[in-house]
């Protein structure tokens, strides 16, 4: 398994809005065409006004399909004008398992 963790860093003031425009109209669409969320998570401490979350996947080539059905969705494409806004900087990181880690 590797796990695609996305870090996006939130514009002030900004984090209850996409929050809920997350869980009223976006996980469900990525659930749909990702699969396998691990967790979507808001930051308490470090940097503020950060979201991440983390999705698992087979294998790259799974994650690349995956990722280019959300991209083709036009619900996907109509939600991310609404959260481009909001967001100030986006990071992503693909994270391989080490051989004793719990998650394979």
């Amino acid at each position: 398994m590797i796990v695609e963790l996305r870090e996006y860093h939130i514009h002030t003031g900004k984090l209850r809005e996409i929050v809920d425009l997350y869980e009223n109209e976006g996980i469900a669409i990525q659930q749909e065409a990702l699969g396998n969320l691990l967790g979507w998570f808001t930051t308490d401490v470090g940097a503020l006004s950060t979201v991440v979350s983390m999705w698992g996947y087979a294998s790259s080539d799974e994650r690349d399909k995956r990722r280019a059905r959300l991209q083709q969705d036009e619900r996907w494409q109509q939600f991310v004008k609404k959260i481009q806004p909001l967001i100030h900087t986006q990071q992503n990181r693909l994270l391989k398992p080490t051989r004793f880690s719990p998650i394979q």
